[in-house]
């Protein structure tokens, strides 16, 4: 049995794609017998829901720019080592690239624990969304000297895609490195009743829809989601995207919407968990458009896949790894009319949406979490051995089977 170590700046119920990464893997680790502690912030909201790893809540300090995050308060983290000392772990996986970081660093090396870190968001295209009186030219400078300094500060780095882990070698970042992304758990994703979400909003069945599931934020690209729609709408007067999800930019896509005189065209639902109508949500979809710039992965994509609903998409950074043609996805380019285009082509051809159904299924197989967890837990018994062989202590490999 191998003992994991996590810490991480964020985890449930801050609804984030490093939640629900942090989530599959342990549950996969658990499931084949390895056990994980994750050191996580704590939000006031109560006690923990039943997961498959022991969760140490520590106090954290609300980030001014997003209050939805929070940062890990060092001090309660360092007082945890005596009690982490005791439970011999074998490897420290950092999660984020704030508090939790440095803290990380700290608990390896007093720990006696090899490092490694998931670089789970593009920072470059990230920060100008929430700190938009700098410069962005600056903060991209920021952010790769940043970015930089950290992942050489590790013993290995795990990164979601191959264009991300290309871009860290531009950077200059040299630490070894695997392109890991998070699988994902298909047993979540094999059914959903698209007529029911339909009936519960009053959507007739006939009508086109398409559905956006995701943090509502800035570099999500959502407002050009909508520019489309606008093209959409010239073929198809009564098409609707249907987007799910809460963030700091639904006050803004509220009023671009009214701007683009959308309100007949669009319908936000909120956030909605798999276990009140995720799966039917996706389900209600004829098509499942996305247009990220900022994606290390996009887990929705896959998601999307499991349930057979058709995906028209850009294809950047992490993205370009999941989508394919002729892997139940149209990939557009990031312009209104190319997009809208691909979106209309679908929409119009009952058997095309049908051939791009059976194909996302199947595709989607090769992402299991199962065998994701695999490739991870193989990275970890080889950066153990290493740091092990390394630091002359005792070689004995944890068991991963």
């Amino acid at each position: 049995m191998m003992r994991i170590l996590m810490i991480s700046d964020v985890y449930f119920p801050r609804i984030n794609g490093v939640s629900t990464s942090i989530q599959t893997f342990s549950r996969e680790f658990a499931a084949k017998g390895h056990h994980v502690t994750l050191i996580a912030p704590d939000y006031g909201q109560g006690d923990d829901p039943k997961d498959a790893m022991d969760i140490i809540r520590v106090p954290a300090r609300k980030v001014i720019v997003d209050p939805e995050d929070r940062m890990l308060k060092m001090k309660y983290v360092t007082k945890l080592i005596p009690e982490l000392a005791r439970q011999s772990f074998d490897i420290l996986h950092i999660q984020t690239p704030f508090v939790a970081h440095y803290a990380g660093l700290t608990l390896a090396r007093r720990l006696n624990l090899p490092r490694i870190e998931t670089y789970h968001t593009f920072f470059e295209e990230y920060l100008y969304n929430y700190i938009p009186f700098l410069p962005s030219s600056w903060l991209k400078f920021v952010a790769r000297r940043f970015s930089c300094a950290q992942c050489n500060d590790l013993d290995a780095l795990v990164v979601p895609s191959v264009a991300m882990l290309d871009v860290l070698r531009c950077y200059g970042v040299r630490s070894d490195a695997a392109v890991i992304p998070t699988g994902i758990e298909l047993a979540d994703f094999k059914t959903g009743d698209g007529a029911a979400f339909r009936r519960q909003y009053g959507i007739p069945a006939e009508r086109s829809t398409l559905v956006h599931v995701g943090r509502i934020a800035h570099e999500k690209n959502i407002d050009f989601l909508l520019r489309m729609l606008v093209v959409v709408r010239q073929h198809i007067a009564d098409v609707l995207l249907v987007i799910a999800g809460e963030g700091p930019a639904l006050k803004h896509l509220r009023k671009l919407a009214h701007t683009l005189q959308l309100e007949d065209n669009i319908l936000f639902v909120g956030y909605l968990s798999r276990g009140s109508g995720l799966q039917d949500c996706y389900s209600a979809g004829d098509v499942f458009v996305f247009a990220s710039r900022t994606e290390t992965q996009g887990l929705v994509l896959l998601e999307a896949m499991a349930l057979g609903v058709p995906v028209v998409s850009t294809a950047v950074m992490g993205t370009q790894d999941i989508l394919l043609e002729g892997k139940g996805a149209r990939v557009a380019r990031e312009e209104p009319g190319d997009f809208a285009d691909k979106v209309v082509s679908v929409l119009s051809n009952r058997q095309l949406r049908q051939t791009l159904s059976v194909e996302a299924r199947s595709y989607a197989q090769v992402w299991t979490a199962d065998l994701i967890a695999d490739r991870m837990l193989a990275f970890y018994e080889e950066r153990i051995m290493k740091y092990r062989a390394e630091s002359k202590a005792p070689c004995q490999a944890p068991a991963i089977g």
